[in-house]
């Protein structure tokens, strides 16, 4: 196969190690691949409970809903043990902070300019700071809504009806989400290979995370 832009291995190789850079720590892989299994859980058990045809050809609407009860509610669990990792809590600092050249990032998205050049980025772009923002966020309503629908009682100024409905408007954008992300994934093969070995060529950092890859280069900026 041939290799992505801005890199000189074949795709799905493992960079030259004179040549590559660490994008990722163990802990972070981890904690990315455990919040990547719980949610497809999540979304599977949700299709069999409200798809009808597929409800239909599953059953066990009871195991169903234990499985989609005990995966949401396991989500932040992933999240929460990788906050023992000094690499993880950096990269949610990262991820936290947006920069001057982020506002340049989606202004080039906006008049769709789509030159590494003109969409500058640290160790994440804009549109993944996003998308870890809204994703957290999500998670967290469709938790408590959730709880709503599993312990009637615990608020009953608010009804049933009405978490049920915020639930799964919720659950469609982000399957919505969730699918454009592993979209933008299955495009970029040298970003899937550094989420599964950790490291990726320098000259892919340099092309589409060059400020990143300063950082990295100067001794001690985090």
């Amino acid at each position: 196969m041939r290799s992505t832009a801005g890199s000189t291995a074949p795709t799905g190789t493992a960079p030259d190690p004179s040549e590559r850079v660490r994008r990722f720590s163990t802990a972070e892989r981890m904690v990315h691949r455990a919040t990547g299994l719980l949610m497809l859980v999540c979304l599977v058990s949700a299709a069999c409970l409200y798809l009808g045809p597929l409800a239909l050809l599953v059953g066990r609407r009871h195991l169903m809903v234990t499985v989609h009860q005990w995966s949401g509610i396991s989500l932040p669990l992933p999240f929460l043990l990788g906050l023992l990792s000094p690499s993880f809590r950096a990269d949610l600092r990262r991820l936290n902070r947006f920069a001057v050249y982020d506002r340049q990032w989606l202004r080039a998205v906006r008049r769709r300019r789509k030159s590494p050049e003109a969409r500058p980025a640290g160790k994440f772009n804009a549109g993944q700071k996003l998308y870890a923002g809204w994703i957290a966020g999500a998670v967290l309503v469709m938790m408590f809504t959730g709880l709503l629908m599993w312990f009637m009682g615990l608020l009953p100024f608010i009804s049933r009806t009405s978490a049920i409905f915020v639930h799964d408007i919720l659950a469609w954008a982000i399957t919505i989400v969730v699918l454009g992300h592993m979209r933008k994934a299955f495009e970029d093969p040298e970003a899937r290979l550094g989420m599964r070995t950790g490291y990726v060529s320098r000259s892919w950092a340099q092309r589409y995370y060059s400020r990143w890859l300063g950082e990295e280069d100067r001794p001690g900026v985090e």
